[in-house]
């Protein structure tokens, strides 16, 4: 099994740390694990991305053209990557910030209003969590448990006060239908 995943948007939108989250929880799982990021000049407000290529075998390359699931947190990201994703694979939509509908139909479509439901949380901060949560409930890609262990990973020294709402925004993402 080996799972591609393209996390996209706007620079500060979490999007390389969504990435070492879900690279931190496949290793959780004893899984292989390749995280490749990509972004623009400008940190905030510049476009940002990356791989994630998770598997139970060897992985020969950590660039990806056909990713299996794409999560995109902006309309500029979904105009990319929306055609890039295999038949039959995931595209996560941020439906806060995407203003058209998937033109797809041979792919399972995640539709979440992320940046709402983190606002909700306290900031829109967590919206990228809260896709990732919603993404992998769907695919199956990597279950809760693992996912909170990336979390934990992912947020040391002063980050650590972040752990508890950012677990609430990954158990929001599983929660939501």
């Amino acid at each position: 099994m080996q799972n591609e995943t393209i996390i996209a948007g706007f620079g500060g939108q979490g999007v390389l740390f969504t990435g070492k989250v879900m690279s931190y929880a496949a290793l959780e799982s004893d899984l292989e694990v390749t995280w490749f990021p990509s972004y623009g000049p400008e940190m905030r407000g510049g476009t940002a991305n990356c791989t994630v290529v998770i598997s139970d075998e060897e992985i020969g390359s950590p660039q990806v053209s056909r990713p299996r699931a794409a999560i995109v947190m902006n309309q500029p990201s979904l105009d990319k990557y929306e055609s890039l994703v295999k038949p039959g694979g995931y595209l996560a939509v941020n439906t806060s910030l995407v203003n058209r509908a998937v033109e797809r139909n041979d792919i399972t479509i995640i539709e979440i209003p992320a940046s709402e439901l983190a606002e909700e949380l306290g900031s829109i901060r967590y919206a990228n969590i809260i896709i990732l949560g919603s993404l992998c409930a769907k695919a199956d890609f990597l279950d809760q448990k693992s996912l909170e262990k990336g979390l934990k990973k992912g947020l040391t020294g002063k980050k650590s006060a972040l752990l508890e709402t950012n677990l609430d925004a990954l158990r929001s993402g599983f929660e939501y239908k």
